[in-house]
């Protein structure tokens, strides 16, 4: 196996115990000898030379990470703050349509069921744009406590145990995940 060698290290013949004229035998290439301190000075300060750069590049890492943590911030900040601004905005017409109802001067039951479907289904269109679905389980569907609440159980022949007989209340998901689970009545079987 052959050794390895630094090509920085000094080389034997030129360490400060021999003698300096040791050291002028090396061929140098018609340059002006080198001492053993001279060598040492220079790999000093190339190495305190690198060291500098690779400080340099430390800090301006460091800096650059610090601004961009403060940057991240500032920005969840701002998405905490208006993250339901698109869904207020979605919103704004429901209520317009609200308080044009209540400016009727002379309003009758057709002008005002129109009116509430008309609002009732900008609703809708504001809940499904944003994805709020509703939860409205049919009559037979297997209970699922993950979905829905059980308000009381009821002897029921034609709806099998542990499965829904009426929902009295719609419950909501969010992307997902429930918002508020459906207020359900549940069959205990016969």
């Amino acid at each position: 196996m052959e050794k390895m060698t630094d090509p920085h290290a000094i080389p034997p013949s030129a360490s400060p115990d021999h003698d300096t004229a040791a050291a002028t035998h090396f061929d140098t290439g018609g340059q002006a000898p080198v001492t053993p301190e001279q060598a040492i000075e220079a790999r000093l300060a190339e190495a305190e030379a690198r060291a500098a750069e690779y400080m340099d590049l430390a800090l301006r890492s460091r800096a650059e990470l610090d601004n961009l943590r403060k940057r991240s911030q500032a920005e969840l900040s701002a998405a905490h703050k208006f993250a339901i601004e698109g869904f207020a905005e979605s919103l704004l017409p429901v209520r317009d349509s609200l308080e044009m109802a209540l400016k009727v001067d002379v309003p009758t039951v057709d002008n005002l069921r129109e009116g509430v479907e008309a609002t009732l289904r900008q609703m809708a269109s504001a809940f499904e744009r944003h994805k709020l679905l509703a939860i409205d389980p049919p009559a037979g569907e297997k209970f699922d406590p993950n979905r829905h609440q059980a308000i009381s159980m009821v002897p029921s022949a034609a709806v099998p145990a542990q499965h829904v007989v009426n929902v009295l209340q719609k419950g909501f998901l969010i992307n997902e995940r429930v918002l508020r689970p459906a207020m359900v009545t549940v069959s205990s079987g016969t």
